[in-house]
């Protein structure tokens, strides 16, 4: 038995929602899919907007019992990814556990991504400011 190919992705300057539609195709296709630099990915729309929805979403709840914001760029993306695939059913979870995202780019994938192809926009935030703007750790 043959094992599918490793489709690499470079999410540098990549809008994420786009990146995520790609990602989402090929995993459910059979293919495994890597994702790096996630912290470089972008999301458009006013800044302040987007900044104040995840504050909120962060602040409400409580810590036991969720809603649960990832504040990791390699696992806010991850997240987005998951939410353009059926999880809940075998054939979605199975397609979600060949789905890796990682900040940065590891040794064994440099200089092996593919740029998706975007228009670039005028307001935007990068996943990995986001991140940190809510109270996660970026390296």
């Amino acid at each position: 038995m043959t094992t599918p190919a490793t489709f690499v992705i470079d999410a540098t300057d990549a809008r994420v929602g786009r990146m995520a539609t790609h990602v989402a195709k090929a995993a459910l296709q059979g293919q495994t899919v890597v994702v790096t630099n996630c912290e470089h990915a972008i999301i458009t729309g006013n800044r302040s907007n987007i900044l104040e929805k995840y504050v909120w979403k962060r602040d409400i709840g409580r810590p036991t019992k969720g809603p649960f914001v990832p504040r990791m760029p390699d696992r806010f993306v991850r997240r987005i990814i998951r939410s353009m695939l059926p999880y809940k059913t075998p054939h979605g979870r199975v397609a979600f556990h060949r789905v890796q995202c990682y900040i940065g780019s590891p040794e064994q994938f440099k200089g092996k991504g593919v740029q998706i192809e975007n228009k670039p926009a005028e307001r935007r935030i990068k996943i990995g400011e986001l991140c940190t703007l809510i109270g996660g750790r970026v390296k």
